[in-house]
């Protein structure tokens, strides 16, 4: 199984979508509550280069936001990648 991370906050509705997205392909993911600590909101733009909500890393793989997220679900891309059989590496375009 993949190990997921998402960087997000409370009042985040693409973080809330992000969530029930992956809830939806039964992962287990952890949550790295960003409101009100801007120490892991520095490592989150330093993992991802993201400095938006939600930042998404899959396999320590970068993957960006929940539109990120969603686009390479509708290419069939995601299921892949979160079974660990993913071959393309580097951020998601």
């Amino acid at each position: 199984m993949a190990k997921i991370e998402i960087y997000a906050s409370r009042y985040c509705p693409y973080c809330n979508w992000a969530r029930q997205l992956l809830n939806t392909k039964g992962v287990e993911y952890r949550v790295h509550d960003v409101d009100h600590n801007t120490g892991l909101w520095r490592e989150m733009e330093q993992r991802t280069g993201g400095h938006t909500v939600p930042q998404i890393i899959i396999n320590d793989r970068p993957i960006g936001g929940y539109d990120d997220l969603s686009a390479l679900d509708r290419t069939l891309g995601l299921d892949p990648l979160l079974a660990g059989t993913a071959t393309s590496a580097g951020k998601v375009d």
